[in-house]
């Protein structure tokens, strides 16, 4: 009889690693602190400033591929550098750096909600191959149920972020639009991630079926 692997509650740090990490979110919101400063400081030279930002994303790969890191965020996260830097140069508006960020904010709580409203939660589809249930969580209501929840507490923190981050871009707010990147980046995620892990940690995982049939007991009679 051929079994699947058991599974094992995910911890803390693997659902944090799995929705990005700390360093993915500081190498996503470095940049922009960077970009804000130095447009400040060159006297609001867009072009310089956003040379700064995309230097400052380079970099950072640079380091992660020097250290034999994973680069799969911070790869991302360049790539939203040089998106972010091409809309502002194309509109003329520093704000517009942080204009993809807030539409990837709303695009994230879009999915976050679409996937509850299909009975596939996301933070179950991240996890469950983490740890170790597949997708037979689907077949087990009290663990669905866990993961919907963890999936709304996620939709909720991109609620928030786009909430917050959308009137400061109306408003042209550069420095209070870098901060509220780093605040709401890893710190925010830090309290989601903990809330659904305790949402999820008291749930029985669901076990994977088994890939053969157990064959049937025969007693033989002497």
């Amino acid at each position: 009889m051929t079994q699947a692997p058991r599974p094992q509650q995910v911890s803390e740090n693997a659902l944090l690693d799995a929705l990005g990490g700390r360093r993915g979110l500081i190498d996503t919101a470095l940049p922009g602190i960077v970009f804000v400063v130095a447009f400040l400081a060159t006297g609001r030279e867009l072009n310089l400033a956003l040379i700064a930002a995309i230097a400052t994303g380079a970099v950072l790969l640079v380091v992660r591929l020097l250290r034999r890191d994973t680069i799969q965020y911070t790869l991302s996260g360049f790539v939203g550098v040089i998106i972010a830097a091409v809309v502002a140069r194309t509109t003329g508006r520093a704000e517009d750096y942080f204009l993809p960020g807030l539409l990837l904010n709303v695009g994230l709580a879009f999915t976050y909600l679409v996937s509850i409203l299909v009975r596939w939660p996301a933070i179950g589809v991240i996890v469950g191959p983490i740890t170790g249930e597949g997708m037979s969580w689907r077949q087990d209501p009290p663990r669905r149920t866990a993961y919907t929840r963890a999936t709304w507490v996620f939709f909720a923190g991109q609620c928030l972020r786009a909430a917050i981050q959308t009137p400061l871009w109306l408003g042209g707010a550069l420095g209070a639009l870098a901060a509220s990147k780093l605040v709401l980046g890893w710190p925010l995620l830090l309290l989601q991630v903990w809330i659904a892990y305790r949402l999820l940690r008291h749930v029985p995982l669901s076990v994977p079926a088994t890939t053969e049939p157990e064959p049937e007991t025969v007693e033989r009679q002497s």
